[in-house]
Protein backbone atom coordinates (compact mmCIF):
# COMPACT_ATOMS: atom_id res chain seq x y z
CA UNK A 1 0.00 0.00 0.00
CA UNK A 2 2.89 2.61 0.66
CA UNK A 3 4.44 1.85 -2.60
CA UNK A 4 1.07 2.14 -4.68
CA UNK A 5 0.97 5.60 -2.47
CA UNK A 6 4.99 6.37 -3.37
CA UNK A 7 4.75 6.16 -7.29
CA UNK A 8 2.12 9.05 -8.33
CA UNK A 9 4.25 11.33 -5.55
CA UNK A 10 7.16 10.65 -7.23
CA UNK A 11 5.60 10.72 -10.87
CA UNK A 12 4.54 14.26 -9.59
CA UNK A 13 8.26 15.28 -8.59
CA UNK A 14 9.06 14.15 -11.80
CA UNK A 15 6.92 15.68 -13.98
CA UNK A 16 7.62 18.95 -11.97
CA UNK A 17 11.76 18.90 -12.28
CA UNK A 18 11.30 17.88 -15.99
CA UNK A 19 9.09 20.82 -16.06
CA UNK A 20 11.33 23.37 -14.89
CA UNK A 21 14.25 22.13 -16.94
CA UNK A 22 12.23 22.54 -20.07
CA UNK A 23 11.18 26.36 -19.18
CA UNK A 24 15.13 26.70 -18.95
CA UNK A 25 15.42 25.95 -22.16
CA UNK A 26 12.57 27.33 -23.21
CA UNK A 27 13.85 30.63 -21.78
CA UNK A 28 17.54 30.22 -22.58
CA UNK A 29 15.89 29.34 -26.76
CA UNK A 30 14.46 32.99 -25.85
CA UNK A 31 16.94 34.56 -24.70
CA UNK A 32 19.43 33.75 -27.59
CA UNK A 33 16.65 34.12 -30.20
CA UNK A 34 16.38 37.61 -28.96
CA UNK A 35 20.55 38.36 -28.69
CA UNK A 36 19.94 36.84 -32.24
CA UNK A 37 17.44 39.74 -33.05
CA UNK A 38 19.76 41.88 -31.68
CA UNK A 39 22.99 41.47 -33.41
CA UNK A 40 20.85 41.45 -36.89
CA UNK A 41 19.91 45.03 -35.27
CA UNK A 42 23.18 46.16 -34.65
CA UNK A 43 24.53 44.60 -38.31
CA UNK A 44 21.92 46.13 -39.77
CA UNK A 45 22.78 49.90 -38.05
CA UNK A 46 26.24 49.54 -38.79
CA UNK A 47 25.64 48.90 -42.41
CA UNK A 48 26.43 52.44 -43.86
CA UNK A 49 26.61 53.45 -45.93
CA UNK A 50 23.89 51.39 -47.84
CA UNK A 51 22.42 54.36 -50.30
CA UNK A 52 23.66 57.61 -51.99
CA UNK A 53 25.08 60.36 -50.13
CA UNK A 54 24.34 63.70 -51.01
CA UNK A 55 26.85 66.38 -51.42
CA UNK A 56 26.16 70.41 -50.68
CA UNK A 57 28.26 72.66 -52.77
CA UNK A 58 27.26 76.65 -50.92
CA UNK A 59 27.87 78.11 -54.64
CA UNK A 60 26.80 77.86 -57.69
CA UNK A 61 27.90 75.49 -60.45
CA UNK A 62 31.52 76.58 -62.23
CA UNK A 63 33.25 77.88 -59.33
CA UNK A 64 36.19 76.27 -57.37
CA UNK A 65 34.24 74.48 -54.69
CA UNK A 66 31.93 73.24 -57.29
CA UNK A 67 34.68 71.78 -59.87
CA UNK A 68 36.94 70.42 -57.05
CA UNK A 69 33.87 68.77 -55.52
CA UNK A 70 33.03 66.90 -58.71
CA UNK A 71 36.54 65.73 -59.73
CA UNK A 72 37.00 64.14 -56.02
CA UNK A 73 33.46 62.37 -55.69
CA UNK A 74 33.73 59.50 -57.81
CA UNK A 75 37.16 58.61 -55.92
CA UNK A 76 35.31 58.35 -52.52
CA UNK A 77 32.00 56.49 -54.15
CA UNK A 78 34.97 53.69 -54.67
CA UNK A 79 35.86 53.64 -51.01
CA UNK A 80 32.21 54.17 -50.09
CA UNK A 81 30.41 51.91 -52.52
CA UNK A 82 27.35 54.11 -53.00
CA UNK A 83 27.03 56.96 -55.29
CA UNK A 84 27.72 60.92 -54.15
CA UNK A 85 25.07 63.45 -55.77
CA UNK A 86 26.92 67.04 -55.34
CA UNK A 87 24.05 69.22 -54.88
CA UNK A 88 24.62 73.11 -55.62
CA UNK A 89 22.95 75.27 -53.00
CA UNK A 90 24.28 79.03 -53.47
CA UNK A 91 22.84 81.72 -51.89
CA UNK A 92 23.62 84.44 -48.78
CA UNK A 93 27.37 84.33 -49.10
CA UNK A 94 27.07 80.27 -48.68
CA UNK A 95 24.73 80.37 -46.14
CA UNK A 96 21.92 78.45 -47.93
CA UNK A 97 23.90 75.83 -48.28
CA UNK A 98 25.74 75.61 -44.73
CA UNK A 99 21.92 75.94 -43.22
CA UNK A 100 20.72 73.19 -44.41
CA UNK A 101 23.82 70.76 -44.04
CA UNK A 102 23.94 71.83 -40.23
CA UNK A 103 19.73 70.84 -40.11
CA UNK A 104 19.91 67.72 -42.04
CA UNK A 105 19.50 64.75 -40.56
CA UNK A 106 22.97 63.28 -39.02
CA UNK A 107 22.51 60.20 -40.43
CA UNK A 108 25.64 60.60 -42.77
CA UNK A 109 23.70 60.87 -45.68
CA UNK A 110 23.89 64.15 -46.15
CA UNK A 111 26.99 65.99 -46.32
CA UNK A 112 29.16 69.43 -47.76
CA UNK A 113 31.62 71.65 -48.23
CA UNK A 114 32.10 74.32 -46.11
CA UNK A 115 34.20 77.22 -47.00
CA UNK A 116 37.05 79.14 -44.42
CA UNK A 117 37.00 82.45 -44.08
CA UNK A 118 33.64 82.47 -45.63
CA UNK A 119 31.60 80.49 -43.20
CA UNK A 120 33.25 82.49 -39.82
CA UNK A 121 32.31 85.69 -40.99
CA UNK A 122 29.03 85.13 -41.88
CA UNK A 123 28.30 83.91 -37.95
CA UNK A 124 30.35 86.38 -36.46
CA UNK A 125 28.74 89.16 -38.20
CA UNK A 126 26.77 90.40 -35.84
CA UNK A 127 24.47 91.32 -38.40
CA UNK A 128 23.71 88.62 -40.13
CA UNK A 129 22.61 86.82 -37.04
CA UNK A 130 23.42 83.54 -37.75
CA UNK A 131 22.07 80.48 -35.73
CA UNK A 132 24.63 77.81 -36.85
CA UNK A 133 28.62 77.94 -36.09
CA UNK A 134 31.88 76.19 -36.41
CA UNK A 135 30.33 73.94 -33.20
CA UNK A 136 27.32 73.01 -35.91
CA UNK A 137 29.34 70.78 -38.03
CA UNK A 138 31.56 67.28 -37.69
CA UNK A 139 34.65 68.12 -39.24
CA UNK A 140 35.67 65.30 -41.61
CA UNK A 141 38.56 66.46 -43.71
CA UNK A 142 40.20 69.16 -45.70
CA UNK A 143 40.64 68.93 -48.97
CA UNK A 144 41.68 72.18 -51.01
CA UNK A 145 43.75 75.37 -50.12
CA UNK A 146 43.29 77.98 -53.48
CA UNK A 147 44.95 81.25 -52.86
CA UNK A 148 43.43 84.71 -54.27
CA UNK A 149 43.88 85.99 -57.72
CA UNK A 150 43.05 89.51 -59.03
CA UNK A 151 42.12 89.91 -62.65
CA UNK A 152 40.64 92.21 -65.07
CA UNK A 153 39.11 92.36 -68.47
CA UNK A 154 41.69 92.08 -71.82
CA UNK A 155 40.81 95.05 -73.10
CA UNK A 156 40.90 97.46 -69.76
CA UNK A 157 42.35 100.92 -70.48
CA UNK A 158 42.68 102.13 -67.53
CA UNK A 159 45.25 99.85 -65.76
CA UNK A 160 47.31 96.83 -67.48
CA UNK A 161 48.77 95.50 -64.64
CA UNK A 162 48.80 95.30 -60.45
CA UNK A 163 51.16 98.59 -60.00
CA UNK A 164 48.55 100.58 -62.12
CA UNK A 165 45.64 99.24 -60.48
CA UNK A 166 47.13 99.85 -57.11
CA UNK A 167 47.52 103.46 -58.31
CA UNK A 168 44.27 104.28 -59.75
CA UNK A 169 41.85 102.78 -56.96
CA UNK A 170 44.04 105.26 -54.67
CA UNK A 171 42.16 108.16 -56.46
CA UNK A 172 39.45 106.48 -57.63
CA UNK A 173 36.36 103.99 -56.62
CA UNK A 174 36.80 101.03 -57.98
CA UNK A 175 34.13 98.22 -58.11
CA UNK A 176 35.14 94.54 -57.19
CA UNK A 177 33.68 91.41 -57.14
CA UNK A 178 32.92 89.02 -53.68
CA UNK A 179 31.04 85.90 -53.43
CA UNK A 180 29.52 87.59 -50.35
CA UNK A 181 29.91 89.46 -47.09
CA UNK A 182 33.29 88.30 -45.36
CA UNK A 183 34.53 85.57 -47.96
CA UNK A 184 38.17 85.73 -49.05
CA UNK A 185 37.69 87.77 -51.72
CA UNK A 186 35.53 90.52 -49.95
CA UNK A 187 38.68 90.58 -46.83
CA UNK A 188 41.18 90.41 -49.60
CA UNK A 189 39.70 94.03 -50.67
CA UNK A 190 38.99 95.41 -47.44
CA UNK A 191 43.21 94.85 -46.43
CA UNK A 192 44.44 95.81 -49.62
CA UNK A 193 42.44 99.70 -48.94
CA UNK A 194 43.34 99.09 -44.97
CA UNK A 195 47.29 98.60 -45.81
CA UNK A 196 47.77 100.50 -49.27
CA UNK A 197 44.76 103.40 -49.07
CA UNK A 198 42.88 101.83 -52.00
CA UNK A 199 39.00 102.21 -52.45
CA UNK A 200 37.19 98.66 -53.93
CA UNK A 201 33.95 98.57 -53.09
CA UNK A 202 33.01 94.82 -53.02
CA UNK A 203 29.25 93.48 -55.33
CA UNK A 204 28.88 90.59 -53.82
CA UNK A 205 27.69 87.77 -55.62
CA UNK A 206 26.54 84.46 -55.73
CA UNK A 207 29.90 82.48 -56.82
CA UNK A 208 33.26 82.88 -59.28
CA UNK A 209 31.42 82.34 -62.26
CA UNK A 210 28.98 84.88 -62.02
CA UNK A 211 31.41 87.49 -60.79
CA UNK A 212 33.64 86.25 -63.65
CA UNK A 213 30.68 87.34 -66.36
CA UNK A 214 30.27 90.70 -64.63
CA UNK A 215 33.59 91.78 -65.31
CA UNK A 216 34.14 90.17 -68.62
CA UNK A 217 30.58 92.12 -69.33
CA UNK A 218 31.93 95.37 -67.95
CA UNK A 219 29.34 95.61 -64.91
CA UNK A 220 32.36 95.37 -62.47
CA UNK A 221 36.04 96.71 -62.99
CA UNK A 222 37.86 94.27 -61.25
CA UNK A 223 37.67 90.39 -60.17
CA UNK A 224 38.58 89.32 -57.21
CA UNK A 225 38.53 85.31 -56.90
CA UNK A 226 40.78 82.38 -56.27
CA UNK A 227 43.70 80.88 -58.32
CA UNK A 228 41.85 78.27 -59.73
CA UNK A 229 38.60 80.03 -60.97
CA UNK A 230 40.94 82.23 -63.48
CA UNK A 231 43.96 80.00 -64.28
CA UNK A 232 41.97 78.80 -67.48
CA UNK A 233 40.39 81.55 -68.51
CA UNK A 234 43.95 83.38 -68.02
CA UNK A 235 45.79 80.82 -70.52
CA UNK A 236 42.76 81.11 -72.74
CA UNK A 237 42.90 85.00 -73.43
CA UNK A 238 39.60 85.77 -71.83
CA UNK A 239 40.53 87.14 -68.71
CA UNK A 240 43.90 88.78 -67.68
CA UNK A 241 45.69 87.77 -64.00
CA UNK A 242 47.24 90.40 -62.73
CA UNK A 243 48.14 89.30 -59.44
CA UNK A 244 48.05 86.55 -57.11
CA UNK A 245 47.58 86.77 -53.17
CA UNK A 246 50.12 85.27 -51.89
CA UNK A 247 54.12 85.35 -50.97
CA UNK A 248 54.90 83.57 -54.19
CA UNK A 249 53.69 82.94 -57.59
CA UNK A 250 51.11 80.30 -58.29
CA UNK A 251 52.45 77.31 -59.87
CA UNK A 252 49.23 77.63 -62.42
CA UNK A 253 49.80 80.99 -63.11
CA UNK A 254 53.87 81.24 -63.76
CA UNK A 255 53.51 84.01 -65.38
CA UNK A 256 51.81 86.08 -62.79
CA UNK A 257 53.66 88.10 -60.21
CA UNK A 258 52.65 87.45 -56.30
CA UNK A 259 51.17 90.75 -54.46
CA UNK A 260 54.47 90.57 -52.60
CA UNK A 261 56.84 90.75 -55.34
CA UNK A 262 55.25 93.63 -57.18
CA UNK A 263 55.78 95.45 -53.85
CA UNK A 264 52.74 95.20 -51.78
CA UNK A 265 53.14 92.26 -49.45
CA UNK A 266 51.67 91.98 -46.07
CA UNK A 267 47.79 90.84 -48.03
CA UNK A 268 47.89 87.48 -48.62
CA UNK A 269 44.22 85.63 -48.80
CA UNK A 270 42.87 82.02 -49.95
CA UNK A 271 40.18 80.11 -49.48
CA UNK A 272 40.00 76.65 -47.87
CA UNK A 273 37.51 74.06 -48.79
CA UNK A 274 36.90 71.18 -46.87
CA UNK A 275 34.00 68.77 -46.16
CA UNK A 276 31.75 68.26 -42.98
CA UNK A 277 28.80 66.62 -41.79
CA UNK A 278 25.84 67.98 -39.17
CA UNK A 279 26.31 67.37 -35.45
CA UNK A 280 25.44 64.60 -34.08
CA UNK A 281 26.15 61.97 -36.45
CA UNK A 282 27.07 58.94 -35.17
CA UNK A 283 30.91 57.94 -34.32
CA UNK A 284 30.92 54.65 -36.06
CA UNK A 285 29.99 56.31 -39.57
CA UNK A 286 31.48 59.34 -39.14
CA UNK A 287 35.15 57.49 -39.05
CA UNK A 288 33.97 55.77 -42.14
CA UNK A 289 33.55 59.09 -44.00
CA UNK A 290 36.59 59.96 -43.06
CA UNK A 291 38.21 57.14 -43.67
CA UNK A 292 37.07 57.29 -47.23
CA UNK A 293 37.45 60.68 -48.18
CA UNK A 294 41.10 60.32 -46.87
CA UNK A 295 41.70 57.92 -49.03
CA UNK A 296 39.72 59.84 -52.14
CA UNK A 297 41.97 63.03 -51.37
CA UNK A 298 45.12 61.11 -51.18
CA UNK A 299 44.56 59.28 -54.26
CA UNK A 300 47.35 60.39 -56.97
CA UNK A 301 45.06 60.44 -59.89
CA UNK A 302 42.31 62.88 -58.12
CA UNK A 303 45.36 64.91 -56.96
CA UNK A 304 46.75 65.15 -60.79
CA UNK A 305 43.03 65.87 -61.92
CA UNK A 306 42.48 68.74 -59.17
CA UNK A 307 46.30 70.00 -60.60
CA UNK A 308 44.63 69.40 -63.92
CA UNK A 309 41.81 71.97 -62.80
CA UNK A 310 44.57 74.31 -61.02
CA UNK A 311 43.50 73.26 -57.68
CA UNK A 312 46.02 72.89 -54.93
CA UNK A 313 45.23 69.45 -53.00
CA UNK A 314 46.00 70.33 -49.06
CA UNK A 315 44.52 67.36 -47.33
CA UNK A 316 43.88 67.36 -43.29
CA UNK A 317 42.29 65.22 -40.84
CA UNK A 318 39.73 65.98 -39.04
CA UNK A 319 41.47 67.28 -36.03
CA UNK A 320 44.07 68.96 -37.63
CA UNK A 321 41.26 70.84 -39.71
CA UNK A 322 39.13 71.78 -36.88
CA UNK A 323 42.70 73.35 -35.51
CA UNK A 324 42.81 75.39 -38.75
CA UNK A 325 39.45 76.84 -39.31
CA UNK A 326 39.99 78.13 -35.29
CA UNK A 327 43.17 80.38 -36.41
CA UNK A 328 40.76 81.18 -39.67
CA UNK A 329 38.36 82.37 -37.09
CA UNK A 330 40.91 84.28 -34.47
CA UNK A 331 42.01 86.46 -37.67
CA UNK A 332 39.07 87.60 -38.42
CA UNK A 333 37.80 88.43 -35.28
CA UNK A 334 41.12 90.48 -35.52
CA UNK A 335 39.35 92.12 -38.40
CA UNK A 336 36.35 93.50 -37.04
CA UNK A 337 36.90 97.23 -37.06
CA UNK A 338 38.04 96.39 -40.95
CA UNK A 339 34.45 95.12 -41.51
CA UNK A 340 32.59 97.56 -39.76
CA UNK A 341 31.59 95.13 -36.81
Amino acid sequence: MMKKLLYPAFAAFLAVALAACGGGQNQSASSNQQQTSGDAADAKKDDFPNKAINLIVSYAAGGGTDVGARILAPFVEKELGVPINVINKPGGGGWVGWTELATADPDGYTIGYINSPNLMTGYLDPKQNREHNLDSFALIANHIKDPGAIAIRVDEKRFTNINELVEFAKQNKVTATSTGVGSDDHLAALKLNDKFGTQFTSVHNGGAAEGLAAVMGGHVDVLFANVSEVAEQHQNNEIKVIAVMSEERSPYLSDVPSLAESGFAGVTSSAARGIAAPKGIDPQRLEILRAAFEKGIKNGEQIMKQEEASLQVDYMDGEEYLKMLKRDEQEIIGLRELLGW
